[in-house]
C-alpha cells in the first residue's frame, strides 16, 4: 500500500510544486495529473489503486480552483485498462495471483481477474495520448479526460462530471465545503 501511495499520489502531487511557478508568472499553462478509470466505477481487487487514484482526482480538482486565478488549469486523464502495457506484472511485483491473495478469496479472485482480462473494450497507449492532448488543449472547463473505449463507457455510465473553474470564476471558500 505505501509503495502504491508512494509513487501513485504522493510522486503525482510533487510535480504541481515544481511547474506551477513558471507559469503564474506566464499567466497560462495547464497541469495534466494521469489517473486511472478505476475512480469511474467499482471493480473487485483495485482498493489500493482506486484510494490511491481517486486522492489525485481530489487534489487535481482543488488544484484546479487554487491555479485558476493565475490562468493555469489543472485536468486529470483517466486511461482505462491498457493490456500492452504490462502494468499488471510491474504492480505486482510479479507476484502471481497465488501469492497475492489469501487461500479463501482465490476461486473468487481468479474470475474477477479472468472477467476484467476477458472484456471487450481496451485502451491502447494512442488513446491516452490523445486525452492529453484533449486536456491540455481544452478551454470548456472539463476536468477529467476519459482515456480510451473503456474508460469513456465507465465515464458515461458515472454521475455528472465536474468542470473545473473557468477564468472568471472564483471558489467560494467560505461554506467550508
Amino acid at each position: 500500500m505505501r509503495e502504491a501511495f508512494e509513487a501513485s499520489t504522493f510522486g503525482v502531487m510533487t510535480m504541481p510544486q515544481a511547474v506551477p511557478p513558471r507559469s503564474r508568472e506566464r499567466g497560462s499553462g495547464v497541469v495534466v495529473n494521469a489517473t486511472s478509470s478505476v475512480v469511474l466505477g467499482h471493480m473487485p481487487l483495485s482498493a489500493v489503486c482506486k484510494a490511491s487514484k481517486t486522492a489525485i482526482e481530489g487534489f487535481t480538482a482543488s488544484l484546479a480552483l487554487e491555479l485558476a486565478p493565475f490562468g493555469v488549469r489543472a485536468k486529470t486523464v483517466e486511461p482505462g485498462v491498457c493490456l500492452t502495457t504490462n502494468f499488471a506484472a510491474r504492480a505486482t511485483n510479479g507476484a502471481s495471483l497465488d501469492e497475492l491473495v489469501p487461500a479463501p478469496y482465490a476461486p473468487w479472485a481468479k474470475k474477477a481477474v479472468g472477467d476484467f482480462t476477458s472484456q471487450d473494450l481496451f485502451t491502447k497507449e494512442s488513446d491516452v495520448a490523445g486525452a492529453v492532448w484533449r486536456a491540455v488543449h481544452d478551454t470548456t472547463g472539463q476536468l477529467r479526460f476519459p482515456a480510451g473505449p473503456d474508460a469513456v463507457r465507465l465515464a458515461a455510465r458515472r454521475p455528472s462530471d465536474e468542470r473545473a473553474p473557468t477564468d472568471t470564476e472564483k471558489p467560494d471558500c467560505s461554506t467550508g465545503g
